[in-house]
């Protein structure tokens, strides 16, 4: 494993042929969630059963703040009191009109990122794949809609349905493109009814979505793995520069 500064964030690179991103492998980029430290989804590597020779890219968001127990950061920031009130009362937290402040900023870096990683470790744009979990996995959606870059795969863990007015007619441009989404229906904090909704728009647009929903909370449970790995070790199995329809 190594530490790169690519677009402004601090990475983790692991995988490849040598442990440290060598070779040609898939390279595969997942963002973790509000909250987490910056390296929460490393041992991830380890537990999809991705091809040999996939490399992984586990960028830091950029806001670091305190939540009071170790390191916490967040792509952008959140409104903790109403995500509380929500919480206790059983609202329904429906994000689907928001743009949040800093998202554009946060979309504005991780591109840089993308740009720069795929140059330094010679990735084919048609073998990446881009995810996360939660709000890794909302920013993931939104420079996958945003961006006209080619992608390999979309890989969306506990996530939501944001910028509905923005994200939905640009979804029609990555008709093909391969997502697995997966999310809980317990989930306490980003409600399964409006992950279904996002999987609903996705499909209609023509996005090959495998919809992994789950007994469970705010989470990544086996199953979901399992199916973001049979994704990754089709994308291994494939020859460097084949073409991709996302």
């Amino acid at each position: 494993m190594r530490t790169e500064t690519w677009g402004g964030l601090t990475a983790r690179v692991v995988g490849g042929d040598d442990g440290q991103g060598g070779g040609d492998g898939p390279l595969v980029v997942l963002l973790h969630g509000f909250g987490a430290p910056g390296w929460d989804l490393v041992p991830l590597a380890g537990e999809l059963g991705a091809p040999r020779g996939a490399r992984f890219v586990f960028p830091a968001a950029p806001l670091s703040f305190s939540m009071g127990f170790g390191e916490s950061r967040a792509w952008w920031m959140i409104d903790m009191v109403a995500l509380e009130r929500a919480i206790a009362t059983g609202a329904l937290r429906d994000l689907s009109r928001d743009v949040p402040a800093g998202l554009a900023e946060a979309r504005a870096q991780l591109e840089a990122l993308l740009d720069e990683a795929t140059a330094a470790l010679g990735a084919s744009p048609e073998r990446v794949v881009l995810g996360g979990f939660s709000q890794g996995a909302m920013l993931a959606t939104d420079v996958a809609l945003r961006s006209d870059r080619a992608l390999g795969g979309l890989v969306l863990f506990s996530g939501t349905l944001l910028c509905e007015h923005e994200w939905v007619p640009r979804m029609h441009a990555r008709a093909g493109l391969r997502v697995v989404q997966a999310h809980g229906r317990q989930d306490p904090l980003l409600p399964f009814t409006l992950a279904e909704r996002l999987r609903d728009h996705l499909t209609a647009a023509g996005l090959q979505v495998d919809f992994v929903p789950f007994a469970g909370g705010h989470e990544i449970p086996r199953p979901a793995l399992a199916r973001a790995g049979a994704l990754l070790r089709d994308l291994g199995a494939r020859s460097p520069g084949t073409p991709s329809t996302g």
